[in-house]
């Protein structure tokens, strides 16, 4: 099943996940030392964030690594653009409000 990559960033402990991960690839356990949860917790955040394909997996020996699919990160930058430029236009509205303001009182 594939999930949609919203549902991964929705919880806080996913996103501490891929903030680990984005550092260097880890295993499970390595990835559970960091949390005060059950090792069963993380293998299911980690299913999670792999379904929405933002994991690659790979096999060293017996240990699974878990990396970052970084390119799919943007998927949520697109996202979040729409937003970065609403904001923009109102900091450069309020910068205009302001520089006005502060001509009148001259």
């Amino acid at each position: 099943m594939r999930r949609d990559i919203f549902q991964a960033i929705a919880d806080p402990t996913r996103r501490a996940i891929l903030v680990l991960i984005a550092v260097q690839a880890m295993t499970p356990n390595g990835i559970a030392e960091h949390f005060d949860i059950t090792r069963q917790s993380i293998s299911k955040h980690l299913r999670i964030l792999s379904e929405c394909d933002l994991l690659a997996q790979k096999q060293e020996g017996r240990e699974i690594f878990y990396e970052l699919k970084i390119e799919k990160m943007k998927e949520i930058d697109i996202w979040l653009d729409q937003f970065r430029k609403i904001i923009e236009e109102r900091f450069q509205n309020l910068d205009q409000l302001l520089f006005t303001l502060k001509n009148k009182k001259k």
